[in-house]
């Protein structure tokens, strides 16, 4: 007897935790978000190459360039040196970049490239990033000249950088 009550509470249990199976799919759709229109295929770097950035950034070179599955970032020698670097941010709203550039003492501006909206925001022509949106995505160039003094218009090389990438997305 005591094994059928025990064994009669576990299967009572078990149905309670699973529930009939309309009700697990109307949990599953009230949870689920649309991620909305995605943008286009940027490639490797915003499909932008090494020489196209030593070009618009104007350095003679970079000694260390890194490529992951976040972005790319070029870097001259140094902690505080000129640095490059891209950013595709999938299914995050550019609203927030553009916000977080503000709140920390770059006040952005309005831009459109290509019939596509975005930002640039700046500090001191020594940073500029610029992000331009596509749906529910958006790529982001950051340029820096750190301690060094410009070579190059800041915003200049980044709207540069992101003109080439909105070209050649797929």
């Amino acid at each position: 007897m005591r094994a059928t009550v025990v064994l009669g509470v576990a299967l009572a249990a078990l149905l309670v935790g699973c529930g009939s199976g309309d009700d697990a799919s109307s949990a599953r759709q009230s949870t689920s978000v649309d991620p909305g229109a995605s943008g286009p295929f940027f490639g490797q770097c915003g499909s932008v190459n090494d020489e196209e950035v030593v070009r618009a950034f104007n350095v003679p070179a970079f000694t260390m360039i890194t490529r992951n599955s976040v972005g790319c970032e070029w870097e001259v020698a140094g902690f505080t040196g000129p640095s490059v670097s891209f950013s595709w941010y999938r299914g995050s709203p550019i609203d927030r970049e553009r916000s977080g550039s503000e709140l920390i003492g770059r006040p952005a501006d309005d831009i459109e490239i290509d019939g596509h909206p975005g930002f640039s925001a700046a500090t001191k022509n020594y940073l500029c990033e610029v992000g331009v949106q596509f749906g529910k995505d958006f790529v982001h160039w950051s340029v820096t000249y750190g301690d060094q003094v410009p070579t190059a218009d800041v915003c200049g090389v980044a709207e540069q950088l992101a003109e080439l990438t909105v070209e050649r997305a797929q």
